[in-house]
């Protein structure tokens, strides 16, 4: 069982266009900037916006086919979409949002299903509630509780945990990931956070400018982004324009005023070195990349800590490089105000702009 999609849509000037295919079972992470389409290619597969052309099939069945005039509605695509606002009904009560989806089965089998259901989603205690008494998390694990009522063959997951806090989140994607464990069928998981992408779906697809690039193992997308747009998509928080270092492998960064050596090649069309925080570590002894900063400010985050630093070779006005450490250890450095720094050739991420 797969999802494959193919799909083009023009918005004025704007072109979508999108092609992926997510495996039976697989967790397939959509990232994106803001507008590039995510949410629209999400609606287009469940059949709530129409592609200009393409085709979308599901188990080997056609949802959409632009060139054989096939546009099954959202009700047959056996597709569950839960959105950022769950789309509850407002006026049935949490049992009757769940049972409204079952109408296929007799009564009997429905009341039974409906309670399986809110069991498995903890819900039994809300049953006769309406989405206005619901918490973030009870709205968003009712509207679970519907999408899976009505049997989907796909789960389409549009930044599902967008409106929650910091905990109620961390709670409910333990929670959604159990159940996802027990789902078949592929998964399409729309989300800004790179973190919570990171741990739930192995393999991602990103879109750039409308247009997806291939798909990828989330691990080569933290070790290897490409280009600038992927790189901040995946967490990277180091920026900085890079040129041809003097013999092969070595590359110049003018604003810093060092050269470094890479284990990438250098390839056509790179402009950028890319650098995670998590990455530049404190060097007591010198080495490859080993340079000397000044510590221009530090920022406390939870149990690390952000440095901000200017190496001293940067002329005035250069970018910072920003270092990330937990934060025993920054506090057993000997010198908080002058560090020297170093980083790895293969951390060192050659980017396309």
């Amino acid at each position: 069982m797969a999802l494959t999609v193919q799909l083009q849509k023009r918005y004025g000037d704007f072109l979508l266009d999108v092609n992926f295919t997510v495996e039976n079972g697989e967790a397939l992470a959509l990232l994106g900037a803001s507008g590039c389409g995510k949410s629209t290619t999400l609606k287009c597969i469940a059949g709530i916006d129409r592609p200009d052309r393409g085709r979308i099939e599901l188990d080997s069945r056609v949802l959409f086919d632009s060139e054989a005039g096939i546009d099954l509605p959202p009700q047959k695509r056996r597709v569950g979409l839960l959105f950022q606002s769950y789309a509850l009904f407002p006026n049935m009560t949490v049992e009757r949002n769940v049972a409204v989806c079952l109408g296929r089965l007799d009564q009997r089998r429905r009341r039974e299903r409906t309670a399986e259901l809110l069991a498995l989603l903890r819900l039994e205690e809300q049953a006769a509630l309406y989405p206005r008494q619901l918490s973030g998390g009870q709205q968003q694990r009712a509207a679970l509780a519907r999408i899976l009522a009505a049997e989907p063959r796909a789960l389409l997951l549009d930044e599902p945990f967008s409106s929650l806090d910091s905990f109620l989140k961390w709670q409910l994607e333990q929670e959604l990931r159990e159940i996802l464990g027990r789902f078949s069928g592929p998964v399409v998981w729309v989300s800004h956070d790179q973190g919570e992408s990171r741990r739930n779906c192995p393999r991602v697809c990103v879109l750039e400018n409308g247009r997806s690039a291939p798909v990828t193992d989330m691990a080569e997308l933290m070790t290897n982004p490409g280009t600038v747009s992927a790189a901040r998509l995946s967490g990277c928080q180091n920026y900085v324009s890079i040129r041809p270092g003097p013999a092969p492998g070595l590359v110049e960064v003018p604003d810093w005023g060092l050269t470094l050596r890479a284990a990438a090649p250098w390839r056509e069309g790179v402009t950028t070195l890319g650098l995670r925080a998590d990455r530049v570590r404190p060097e007591e002894a010198e080495e490859a990349n080993a340079f000397p900063c000044q510590v221009v400010r530090v920022v406390e985050d939870g149990t690390s800590l952000l440095a901000a630093l200017c190496p001293e070779a940067a002329p005035p006005g250069a970018p910072l490089l920003w270092m990330e450490l937990p934060k025993d250890v920054w506090a057993a450095l000997p010198d908080h105000a002058r560090l020297l720094v170093a980083v790895r050739p293969e951390d060192l991420m050659l980017l396309n702009e």
